[in-house]
């Protein structure tokens, strides 16, 4: 997951513009920012530890207590007090009016990724340096997986997300995997470049994942962050994926740049800084943005990185978490063609109007250069009704990130009527839950007081969201058929399953 954010950065402004290389900000913000990327190397050296050291294609496991050790000597800043002893602390529901508990459902995984469930009680997991997909029936994990596949395991690479559909009517159980594909696991660390990273489509038969189809073969060369993951089934029964810009934090000299990315004069996109959408075939479904492939692949652009996609089940509109640097974690609604501004713009922009010449817009992802070609693309596709390219501010920002991960629709009362339809959106980083009610239009956020201009512009102010805390690093959640909301953790070394149920619930 993106380490560069369990650092709680120095304070800055919400929004900042971005030129091809460099942050616009003070030399002081600089230089501050300058130390702790320093520091967050030394951390990002430890996360391949924590999950699995590979010697020889032999996988070795650093001893818990040494490495907690090591964890917090290198980091002793308060986003790290819950990742070195959260197990020592209860998870909590921090509405005292709810009636709702948290349950431990199973454990035993190792940096577990993602999850889908295949039914009630039958969730498949994703461990994301192992490269094998569990299986969970009735909260035990069955003795042999059902897919181990070689995955390159630098930075963020890995087995990283999972989505289920089910073809009733032939019976046929499909499963979708996103993963940083390689020779043999782990061989990146030995200086070999991965395959690719890949979306496959595969038929779950006898307890195994069988007949595997590539449908989408993307980079992964460039770098081993940001490679995003996140997996979803639409309700038009298409499959989205996000790809993040594919971009090592930190790096001074950016080496994979696209007009995906909003900078006009770079390489023609290729799949990533995106959210594809392909059936469940692979093909392209239509081309919103105009052009050849892949960017008739493209829903979305302009985005940094995202782990986290949910379709709201009352307008069958996509959101998503999109995570920033050292500030400006969002939540957006997502519009077919959103431009989410990166790497112009990220955060609240106040100055709408000054983006216009900025950001690449469609067709084709052109620059809005007022050349010829594309003002006659621009011309052409008004006139077919086609549009997009659009940027939107955020629905919520974090300016002091908490590293978001899943976002979650309620369908469901099993937890209570108040929170039928509402979003949940989980943090890495704090182990925490927020919850956010939705206007009447479901197009933005009920907020007042100091959270009204949808901005947290310090780390408490949006306390009053918080809905569960202390449940470690939360790398996934999902809705079970019963309707209870599961949550996907890490605490310590080991990832574990959460269940929020109402209390004196019976179903264990």
């Amino acid at each position: 997951m993106a380490l560069e954010n369990v650092l709680e950065p120095t304070r800055i402004a919400p929004k900042y513009l971005f030129n091809e290389s460099i942050i616009l900000m003070s030399q002081s913000d600089m230089r501050q920012n300058n130390n702790k990327r320093n520091h967050k190397i030394c951390i990002r050296q430890l996360e391949l530890p924590i999950c699995l050291a590979y010697m020889n294609n032999r996988k070795l496991r650093l001893p818990g207590l040494l490495l907690s050790v090591v964890i917090l000597a290198a980091s002793p800043l308060p986003g790290w007090f819950q990742l070195g002893y959260s197990s020592l602390i209860e998870p909590t529901i921090v509405d005292a009016d709810s009636n709702l508990s948290i349950e431990k459902y199973a454990g035993g995984m190792e940096f577990p990724s993602s999850m889908a469930f295949l039914g009630p009680d039958d969730i498949l997991i994703l461990e994301r340096n192992s490269g094998q997909v569990k299986r969970i029936v009735n909260g035990s994990m069955l003795e042999e997986p059902l897919l181990d596949v070689p995955v390159a395991v630098e930075g963020e690479r890995g087995l990283l997300g999972i989505a289920v559909s089910k073809d009733n009517q032939n019976g046929i159980t499909f499963v979708f995997l996103y993963y940083t594909e390689s020779s043999r696991d782990g061989d990146d660390l030995e200086g070999i470049e991965p395959l690719g990273n890949r979306l496959y489509r595969y038929e779950l038969i006898d307890d195994k994942l069988v007949n595997g189809k590539l449908l989408l073969d993307l980079p992964a060369r460039a770098a081993s962050h940001h490679n995003g993951g996140r997996i979803a089934i639409g309700p038009d029964d298409n499959v989205y994926v996000t790809v993040g810009d594919l971009q090592d934090p930190g790096q001074t000299g950016l080496n994979h740049i696209t007009r995906a990315q909003n900078i006009a004069d770079s390489m023609f996109p290729d799949g990533t800084s995106g959210i594809l959408r392909v059936t469940q075939d692979g093909e392209a479904v239509s081309n919103i943005v105009g052009g050849e492939n892949p960017l008739e692949l493209y829903y979305a652009y302009g985005i940094r990185n995202s782990f986290g996609i949910d379709f709201d089940p009352v307008t069958n509109k996509l959101w998503d978490t999109e995570n920033g640097p050292e500030f400006g974690d969002e939540i957006n609604l997502v519009e077919p063609g959103f431009n989410s501004g990166w790497r112009r713009v990220q955060g609240m922009e106040q100055d709408l109007d000054r983006l216009e010449n900025l950001l690449v817009q469609y067709p084709g992802i052109v620059g809005n250069d007022g050349s010829l070609a594309g003002r006659l693309q621009r011309f052409w596709f008004g006139l077919a009704g086609t549009g997009g390219g659009i940027y939107s501010n955020p629905e919520f920002v974090w300016s002091i990130t908490i590293a978001p991960t899943a976002i979650k629709f309620l369908p469901s009362n099993a937890l209570g009527e108040k929170y039928v339809n509402d979003v949940f959106v989980a943090s890495y980083t704090t182990g925490y839950i927020y919850r956010f009610e939705l206007n009447n239009d479901r197009t933005a956020f009920v907020l007042d007081g100091d959270l009204a201009d949808r901005v947290a512009d310090e780390f408490t102010e949006p306390d009053e969201l918080i809905f569960a805390r202390n449940l470690g690093r939360i790398t996934d959640m999902a809705i079970g058929p019963d309707g209870y909301l599961y949550v996907l953790a890490i605490l310590g070394l080991e990832g574990e399953i959460y269940r929020i149920v109402p209390v004196g619930n019976n179903n264990n």
